[in-house]
């Protein structure tokens, strides 16, 4: 328990301003272009404010319905500095992701009232960072206490496979593989009744991360939850999409095909660190209105966050002087 009650406060709050930083100065750099020389938001500023939102990847959905929210307060109030408009904008935002009332937590845990063992279905595409957020959540439940099984159900690549089961002895957990070019769905099958025979309390089961056409994507991920349930009636109990920050509108592609695919639950989003479109996160939470639960802000094991709104917003707003 020492490892995980070190992972919250002063430091998690350091990683998550570093882990923003590319996206913060380059959204203050092309607002602080925008603004220069204004004194009043009019329309002209809030075309500027709206194509810098666009480039930050927050997504044009979100953008006009922000923009629209801050026109509003514009009309209203009669009269806005460009001096207010980064607070407003925040203010704006945060109201915008509260609207989102999904459940929201600042720690790594399972419902209390879950049954177990409790089944989390990862998809992805690959190179979204499945296999590490899969390793970095199960290193968290295993500080907790929890005992846990990997599943390699991403039979199509080596690699998979192997990394997986890598994770897995270095977290100090249990670990279930058919090997290469076997049947996902038996693996899935398989790595349940394991958990169940071995008194698991968490089984995360790997999926292979190819965007083929939704058909086949949606027949693929079908066949694997119809085996879960045949094992646990009503797993699995979540259904986890990872999704790279990094590709910003890539980002909201992928959600849409997954989300079509299957019944995404929740949502983590990787390699927030190496990227200025941060923004993603915001258009997200906001179109898709399923919970993000987790976002990567750096490689380490505690770079891997869960995700609070409002530390979110309040860390994008912060800025250092000069």
């Amino acid at each position: 328990m020492g490892f995980f009650n070190k992972l919250f406060g002063k430091k998690e709050k350091e990683d998550l301003d570093k882990g923003l930083e590319k996206t913060k100065t380059n959204f203050f750099n092309k607002m602080s272009r925008a603004i220069a020389g204004k004194t009043k938001v009019d329309d002209e500023v809030l075309d500027e404010l709206e194509s810098v939102l666009i480039q930050s990847d927050v997504g044009l959905k979100t953008t006009i319905k922000i923009i629209e929210r801050i026109e509003e307060r514009v009309a209203r109030d009669k009269y806005m500095s460009t001096s207010e408009l980064n607070e407003i904008l925040r203010d704006e935002i945060v109201q915008l992701l509260g609207e989102n009332t999904t459940e929201e937590t600042n720690f790594f845990s399972i419902p209390k009232e879950a049954k177990r063992p409790y089944i989390i279905l990862i998809v992805g595409v690959n190179g979204a960072g499945k296999t590490t957020t899969i390793g970095k959540l199960a290193k968290r439940f295993v500080d907790q206490g929890h005992k846990v099984v990997l599943g390699a159900a991403d039979t199509f690549r080596a690699a998979a496979v192997d990394q997986l089961g890598i994770w897995a002895e270095r977290v100090g957990c249990d670990f279930y593989s058919k090997g290469m070019n076997t049947d996902p769905a038996a693996v899935a099958y398989e790595t349940t009744q394991y958990a169940i025979q071995n008194n698991c309390d968490i089984a995360i089961i790997d999926t292979a991360g190819r965007l083929h056409n939704n058909k086949q994507l949606m027949a693929e991920l079908s066949k694997i939850k119809r085996s879960l349930s045949k094992q646990i009636e009503d797993a699995p109990h979540e259904v986890m999409l990872v999704l790279d920050g990094s590709v910003g509108q890539n980002a909201f592609i992928q959600a849409e095909e997954f989300t079509k695919a299957t019944d995404v639950s929740s949502l983590a989003i990787t390699k927030l660190d190496g990227t200025a479109k941060g923004g993603v996160v915001i258009g997200i939470s906001d179109q898709f209105k399923i919970p993000i639960k987790y976002i990567g802000v750096g490689e380490g094991i505690e770079h891997l966050q869960a995700f609070n709104k409002r530390s979110f917003v309040d860390s994008f707003f912060s800025q250092k002087e000069g």
